[in-house]
């Protein structure tokens, strides 16, 4: 792998724990002003110390974070739709002369294995790892599946392994049972993404029993940024990825973090 790519790697996915905790913060790519995420600004400065990259489309970061940050970003570069249309309809919707324009330490997209614009999405990941390639950024697959797929290690695991066939650096895919296979299958790093908002001590044991069965860490938004307190919730979420802490302790943790704030 080039040396750029392995060096911007490790600056996301910390080579101490080899763990990673990303905050994902691009949903109004296609939701608009998200819950908790109308003032972005405002949601971010009080987490950026905690996170371990951020993930947020150019826009945002253009407008709404500081420039002397020193945290890595994930740039989301694909779009083309709301959740008003057909979402497996995207496109590339930022080149890659931005994206170094704006330092991106990765550049990531979505891929929507048995939805209607399925190949098209697929074509785009492999002009994106040419890209990355070619100037030595991680790219990462966000995986999603058809309507009518179930989110299970069938077909979870069949679009993380397709993502890192066509070049994938990293993916990002949901949690599952049988979790084991989809690691084991998958030759690159994975993520698990947070998903829709579950109780805190939910969405810690997920974490929890995502790097039990191998995943590299989480890329976690609304479970962190529409939680009771988002600044207790992310550190607690870093306790379980990078220090192994079990579920019920991170979650006394995120107690003891919000009574102490209060």
């Amino acid at each position: 792998m080039d040396w750029g790519i392995q060096n911007r790697l490790s600056r996301m996915i910390k080579p101490k724990s080899g763990r990673i905790v990303m905050l994902a913060v691009d949903h109004g790519y296609f939701q608009g002003p998200t819950t908790g995420l109308q003032d972005l600004k405002s949601t971010l400065d009080p987490l950026l110390p905690y996170a371990d990259t951020l993930m947020i489309t150019r826009g945002m970061l253009r407008n709404c974070v500081d420039p002397n940050i020193d945290v890595p970003i994930m740039l989301r570069v694909s779009g083309g739709n709301s959740v008003l249309t057909e979402l497996s309809n995207e496109d590339l919707t930022c080149d890659m002369e931005d994206a170094i324009r704006l330092n991106a330490c990765g550049i990531t997209l979505s891929i929507f294995v048995g939805a209607e614009y399925e190949h098209q999405t697929l074509v785009n990941l492999g002009k994106l790892a040419d890209w990355g390639n070619k100037h030595g950024v991680p790219v990462m697959a966000v995986t999603a599946v058809g309507r009518d797929m179930a989110r299970d290690a069938r077909f979870l695991g069949l679009a993380s392994r397709m993502a890192a066939e066509i070049g994938a650096h990293i993916v990002k895919t949901y949690y599952c049972e049988d979790f084991k296979k989809i690691t084991a299958a998958t030759p690159v790093p994975i993520v698990i993404a947070g998903g829709k908002k579950i109780p805190e001590k939910d969405a810690l044991r997920m974490a929890a029993n995502a790097v039990a069965d191998g995943a590299a860490g989480v890329d976690m938004g609304r479970n962190i940024f529409q939680s009771g307190d988002p600044v207790a919730m992310i550190q607690a979420v870093r306790s379980v990825v990078h220090e192994n802490s079990p579920p019920d302790k991170a979650y006394q943790m995120y107690q003891d973090l919000s009574a102490s704030q209060k």
